[in-house]
């Protein structure tokens, strides 16, 4: 099943995204957050699909430049759930690949943590799947 997705529409999975990962490198602020935002950018690079082509594009990606954790999270969380929603409307497959194509980003980015990853780490974790599982 084809997807339509708007230049909106886009730049919401991508600040969704890309998001996901730069809330991820705040959280670990004191460890390697360059490494967590390498190996979580990277893995969104092998994105397939739409969702794929989508963060494959080369634009800017508004609102990820936040003061704080949680200036970034009061974009990242909401942008997550909304592309939830939008892609499981047009084609539920795609949303899947869309979670689960972040999920591979985090878990990328909590492997490049040195050492078990701390309780702010996984808490954010868990924050951005709270976001991808309310849709």
């Amino acid at each position: 099943m084809a997807i339509t997705l708007t230049a909106q529409d886009k730049d919401t999975l991508r600040t969704a995204a890309y998001g996901a990962v730069s809330l991820m490198a705040a959280a670990d602020a004191a460890g390697s957050p360059h490494k967590v935002a390498t190996h979580g950018s990277i893995a969104l690079t092998s994105a397939t699909g739409p969702v794929g082509h989508v963060l494959a594009e080369k634009s800017k990606i508004k609102d990820l430049n936040g003061k704080s954790a949680a200036e970034l999270a009061d974009h990242v969380l909401p942008a997550l759930t909304t592309a939830m929603t939008l892609l499981r409307k047009q084609d539920p497959a795609e949303a899947e690949n869309f979670r689960s194509t972040v999920g591979v980003a985090l878990d990328a980015g909590m492997r490049a943590h040195k050492g078990e990853p701390g309780p702010a780490l996984t808490e954010m974790y868990r924050k951005i799947a709270g976001a991808l599982d309310a849709a």
